[in-house]
């Protein structure tokens, strides 16, 4: 019994450090990526479609990073 509730509150920190460490490293990347391409668009005007939909591919693979975070931290709750 005392085992088994150990291995719950492991779960609980692992998930926690799993959607913790998945969103912040979302945002930062999202972050970085936007300051880049409003840098790159500052720079050249006339590439800002080209450097606007790139971002948006590139801030879709850091969103989808934060989603598989949620997706850890929800299989290590329920299993």
């Amino acid at each position: 019994m005392n085992l088994m509730f150990l291995a719950s509150d492991l779960a609980a920190l692992g998930a926690a450090l799993a959607i913790g460490l998945t969103g912040l490293g979302a945002a930062l990347a999202m972050g970085f990526s936007i300051s880049k391409a409003m840098e790159g668009i500052a720079r050249q005007p006339e590439a800002d479609n080209k450097i606007r939909s790139t971002l948006i591919l590139g801030l879709a693979f850091c969103e989808t990073l934060a989603i598989y975070g949620l997706l850890v931290a929800i299989l290590l709750l329920t299993m």
